[in-house]
Formats: structure tokens, C-alpha cells, sequence
């Protein structure tokens, strides 16, 4: 398995990438018996980096007060979920034992500690350990934000003493570059960030031991981060969090920030398009690549050195963009509940960072939730902005997204003919080409299935990426792109807008090659507005096939078919009739393997199932069409 998945990754790689692997190795031979250990990580006197920070929180409104109490006593009672696991609960006199920063909570097993070279350990699944990815949720110590904003809000003492046992514990347990918690960049990146804040917030009410050992975790973090960069066909959204954590670990030991501000801004200019959407396909990682930058904006603002215009102008085309998406249905790709700023679990989290953006520059915005820690971080839009209407085609991201109204219900529907993915290996896309969405009144009808898991999903990691999943046509169950590993891909589909035009009787139409190598077809499909329906025509451009057309309903959304129509209800209320050429129709929910039945993930590691309904016949170039009817 494992030569297999390094002859997969190799083929993603140029000759300029094999030569930064094989230096990237000898950097690794090299920190075993140099770098490990706080010996040569001292750190000088650290720098505010959000040095307004103290009185933003101060200025909490209650609903802000109150999201911060829950959370911060959720921390002192010895709670901690995420990515749909609770970890044990700890006696509040003990809340960070050694064995916290090594546990998965899913199979209660022990990742290696200190005693291992972090670089020799196997990171992947595949043993009785688990995923990597549960140990190093909470070793991103973002349960310090709420701890610290209490303290400053409250003086609460076991808040002060929660915070240092933590840093404490983390310190003694995770010596530089032994055991899991030095072994992925942005974790160290995420860690700092996470110091950072909570140093800014509570640092004068530390003891200051405490301020020392958060000040050798950022120099070691520091060193780490320089040297062992996520570069090439890695350089996503890891590679803004580094840059991101190198920035703010720099204006904090009052180190030159220089290059690394460059690199930082280079980035933003890669990774969020000029129309606003994200490079990865998915707006969950924009929006996190979004924050990291919004994050680094307001430390330089903060210093004196203010981002230039063109950064702040991408910022706000990314939070423009997300002003169109549904606010409950606009997913698509990869999404692993990755954030800066967090309380815990939240909805919205896109909405929030669009918001967020909005606050800062100062620009009318949807309004955030009433507890939001961004808001609170970076300002709220100072008025509100009117909803998008009518059809927009987002053409670098590919991504076109219709609003407006029907039998006086408001509908948002979004049509995928974006690239698979960025960068060689594609890691965070799915193969969701000329996949639709659907929202009535806010609420999502069809919907994109998620994510559920990463290298511990197997098959099911396959299924939720795969065409067979979303709202799109396939043919035999094969997928338009070619996956060769749980981040990778040997074929990408290229997908084309053929057509998009605006108005009351608007119509869409794209296609893709994923199919032509294979079956020697390429799927074309237009969308338009026929009255109070959404027509869907499919082609198969080049010959006649058997092909199977899929709509995934969202989990609450019931269906029953009669003859060659499917009406869908929520509650018991009609809310869509969708009219099939004949009833060649199946329609099922869940299943014990991939493909039986329709699953769909609402947050990352949670699968609930929900109806999946397929048409089964011939398709040419002539067409099929489907009907989608308000009821």
C-alpha cells in the first residue's frame, strides 16, 4: 500500500518538486538529534500582535459575553468535541493529562509521544491508533480563545489557572520535533495562532513561566515552519496557514516579516480568484484560507503596516462571492470544519468569515450571529447589504449561482463547471462537474452529499467524492475524474461553460470530457427557467449510452413517486415535483455500502442518511430532460 500511494503521488510531481522532496528529506535526516528539544528554542520577550484586542473584547456585547461563558465552562468541566467526537471527559482538577495530546477519541488508542522522531511516525490510517487527523484537533489548543476572553472579561481564576496548565502540559509533553504534534506544518501554524491570541488577550494575568514556555513553543514553531514549508502540489491552503502562522510568530518576537508578508499576499492572489471564489473548489477552505489572511490584515493594520489595497479588494470579492451562495446549501468539496477563530462547533462558518471581512473594511454586509467571535475579533458590516438577485456566473472559479423568486418562494440554485481542483494532485476537490443545488425559502432540497471523512473513510471517503454522489449524470458508476488516493487524483475532467445567459427566462449550459477517454462521450448540460420549473437537459455528445441521472435530497425531505414523477415534502408539505422522462426510477436512502442508498454529511465526521433518487435509460445527443416543478 505504501509503495502504491507513493507511485500515485509521484506522478502529481514535476522534476522541481522530486528535488524539493529529496532536500526536504535530508532537512528531516538532519533535525533528528539537532533540533529536538527547547534547548535551542529560547524565545525573547514577546510582542503583542493584536494589541486591540483586549479592549475589542471588552466591549462584548451579552449575546458575545455569553458565547464566550459557555464556552470557556465547557473547557474548565473538562469537555472537548470535534469533527463529530466527544474525547473523554476530564476531571476539571485535571483537564490536561500527557496522554490528552496523543489520545483518539474515536478508538481510544495512543498515538507515539515524545519517545518517537516525529518524522518516523506513520501518519496515515491503517492500524488500531485511528486518525491522526481527531489527535490533532485538540492540539491546536483553540480552546484557549474562550478561556482567555473570559479572563479578561471576568478575572476568572480557573480560567487563568486552566490556561497555564495547558501550556504547561503541551510544553512538557511535545519536546520540538518528537511525537505527532510537530509533524504537519499547519497544526504548528494553527498552535501559534492560537498561542498568539491568547497571549494578546490574558498574557499580562499569566505567570510568567507560562509566557517563557508559549514563547519557546513560537520560536521552535518558527524554526519549524521555515524550514519544512508545504511547497508545489502541496502549497494550498497548509501552506497559507504556515505562512499565515510565520507572519504573526514573527511580529510577536519582533522578528522581519518582509518576505514572509510577500509570500503571504502572493497567496491571497492565488488562492482566492479574482471573482471572489476559492482556487480548492470548496468554499469551506476559501473562507478558512480567508481568515488566515483577515487575521494577518489586522496584526499588519495593528503594526502600522496596513495590507495594500489589492489584498483588502480580494478579500472583499471573496466575501462578495459568498453574499451569493445559499446560506444553508452552498457547499461543495472538501470541508473538514477547519478554523482560526472558534468557540467550538458552529453553522455558517463561511457567512461568518464574509462578515467578518465586511466588519473590518468597513463595507455593508450580512449581519453575523449575535454571539459571533469574528464579530467581536474584527467588527460587524456597519450596515446591512441587500440580498443578490438573478444570475451570476462565476467563471475563474466556475460556479454560476441563480436567485430569485417562484410561485413567490425564494430559490437559489447552483450549477458546478469549475476545474476538479488546484494544484497537480486537486487533494481537496470532488468530482462534481456539472453538479446542481437546489434551496427553497432557505432551506436545501438537493443538496451536495459532504465530506464524512478523510484517510480513515476508506470506500466511504471514495463514495463522498465521487459522481455517482452528487447531482449530476455518471455512466457505469464511474466517476468523471479518476481518484488515486484519499487526496489525490490520476485524471481530472475539464469542465467548460458554454453559455450563460441573464434575464427572466435565464439559461445555463457547460460540459465536461471526464467520459471521453472511457467511453468516448461528453456530457453536456444546460439549465434554464421555463415559468414556475427548472428545466435539465442532459447530452451525451458522440454516442448513445446507458447513463443514471442523480438528484441527493437533503436528509429531511421526503419522496414518493408516482409513474414517472417524484413529488418532494418537508413536513408534509408538497414543496417540489420532480418529472422524470418514465419511471425508471429508483429511489433510496442509507445502505452498508457506498452506491446501495443516499448518505449525506452535514459536518465533517457525521453521515446521516437521506433519499437519493436516480434515473436510469439512454442518453444521446438529442437529450434528456427533466422537469423540477414548484409545487
Amino acid at each position: 500500500m505504501r509503495i502504491g500511494w507513493y507511485a500515485n503521488r509521484l506522478r502529481g510531481m514535476g522534476s522541481a518538486e522530486i528535488l524539493h522532496r529529496l532536500r526536504e528529506q535530508r532537512r528531516r535526516i538532519a533535525s533528528r538529534n539537532r533540533d529536538d528539544g527547547w534547548r535551542r528554542h529560547a524565545a525573547p520577550d514577546l510582542v503583542p500582535v493584536l494589541p486591540e484586542l483586549r479592549e475589542k473584547v471588552s466591549a462584548a456585547t451579552p449575546a458575545q459575553r455569553q458565547a464566550i461563558a459557555e464556552a470557556a465552562e465547557g473547557v474548565l468541566a473538562g469537555r472537548f468535541s470535534a469533527l463529530g467526537q466527544s474525547w473523554p471527559p476530564r476531571e476539571p482538577g485535571r483537564l490536561f493529562p500527557p496522554r490528552i495530546w496523543r489520545l483518539d477519541p474515536a478508538t481510544g488508542a495512543l498515538w507515539p509521544g515524545a519517545e518517537s522522531y516525529t518524522f518516523d511516525i506513520d501518519l496515515r490510517p491503517g492500524d488500531s491508533r485511528g486518525d491522526i487527523k481527531y489527535v490533532w484537533e485538540i492540539n491546536r489548543l483553540q480552546f484557549l480563545l474562550p478561556l482567555a476572553a473570559q479572563l479578561r472579561l471576568t478575572g476568572c481564576e480557573r480560567c487563568r489557572e486552566s490556561i497555564e496548565a495547558a501550556i504547561e502540559s503541551w510544553h512538557a509533553g511535545n519536546p520540538p520535533f518528537r511525537g505527532v504534534g510537530w509533524a504537519s506544518g499547519i497544526e504548528v501554524a494553527l498552535r501559534a495562532a492560537s498561542l498568539i491570541v491568547a497571549l494578546d488577550l490574558a498574557g499580562d494575568r499569566l505567570d510568567p513561566a507560562t509566557g517563557r514556555k508559549a514563547g519557546e513553543i513560537l520560536a521552535a514553531s518558527a524554526y519549524w515552519l521555515a524550514r519544512f514549508p508545504s511547497l508545489f502540489s502541496s502549497a494550498n491552503n497548509h501552506l497559507v496557514a504556515e505562512l499565515a502562522g510565520r507572519y504573526l510568530i514573527g511580529l510577536s518576537l519582533g522578528a522581519r516579516t518582509d518576505a514572509v508578508r510577500k509570500a503571504l499576499l502572493a497567496e491571497l492572489d492565488r488562492q482566492i480568484l479574482a471573482d471572489g471564489t476559492g482556487a480548492e473548489q470548496t468554499p469551506s477552505y476559501a473562507a478558512f484560507t480567508a481568515e488566515a489572511m483577515l487575521l494577518c490584515a489586522a496584526a499588519a493594520q495593528q503594526a502600522g503596516e496596513p495590507f495594500p489595497p489589492s489584498a483588502t479588494a480580494r478579500l472583499a470579492a471573496f466575501a462578495g462571492f459568498v453574499a451569493w451562495l445559499p446560506a444553508r446549501g452552498g457547499r461543495f468539496g472538501d470541508d473538514d470544519d477547519g478554523r482560526l477563530l472558534t468557540l467550538g462547533a458552529e453553522d455558517g462558518y463561511v457567512r461568518s468569515v464574509a462578515a467578518a471581512i465586511h466588519g473590518f473594511l468597513r463595507l455593508p454586509g450580512e449581519a453575523p450571529e449575535p454571539g459571533d467571535i469574528r464579530a467581536l475579533v474584527f467588527g460587524a458590516p456597519p450596515q446591512p447589504a441587500p440580498a443578490p438577485e438573478g444570475l451570476r456566473s462565476f467563471e475563474r472559479g466556475g460556479l454560476s449561482i441563480w436567485r430569485g423568486s417562484m410561485k413567490e418562494r425564494a430559490v437559489a440554485l447552483t450549477f458546478d463547471h469549475g476545474p476538479l481542483g488546484y494544484l497537480a494532485i486537486a487533494a481537496h476537490g470532488h468530482a462534481d462537474a456539472l453538479s446542481l443545488t437546489l434551496c427553497i425559502d432557505g432551506d436545501p432540497v438537493l443538496v451536495d452529499p459532504g465530506t464524512w471523512l478523510y484517510g480513515s473513510g476508506g470506500v466511504w471517503r471514495d463514495w463522498f467524492r465521487s459522481t455517482p454522489a452528487h447531482n449530476t449524470l455518471n455512466l457505469d458508476g464511474a466517476s468523471q475524474s479518476i481518484a488515486s488516493g484519499p487526496f489525490n487524483w490520476s485524471h481530472k475532467a475539464d469542465a467548460t461553460l458554454v453559455e450563460s445567459k441573464p434575464g427572466t427566462h435565464w439559461r445555463l449550459s457547460a460540459r465536461h470530457d471526464g467520459y471521453r477517454g472511457r467511453f468516448g462521450v461528453l456530457h453536456q448540460r444546460s439549465l434554464a427557467r421555463d415559468g414556475d420549473a427548472i428545466v435539465v437537459t442532459d447530452r451525451l455528445l458522440g454516442r448513445r449510452r446507458t447513463a443514471e441521472i442523480v438528484f441527493q435530497l437533503a436528509a429531511d425531505i421526503a419522496a414518493s413517486q408516482q409513474g414517472s414523477a417524484v413529488t418532494l415534502s418537508r413536513g408534509g408539505r408538497a414543496i417540489m415535483t420532480i418529472r422524470f422522462p418514465d419511471a425508471a426510477i429508483a429511489m433510496r436512502a442509507g445502505g452498508e455500502r457506498p452506491g446501495q442508498g443516499g448518505w449525506v454529511s452535514p459536518r465533517f465526521g457525521v453521515r446521516e442518511p437521506a433519499t437519493r433518487l436516480a434515473w436510469r435509460g439512454e442518453v444521446g445527443e438529442e437529450g434528456v430532460t427533466i422537469r423540477l416543478v414548484l409545487a
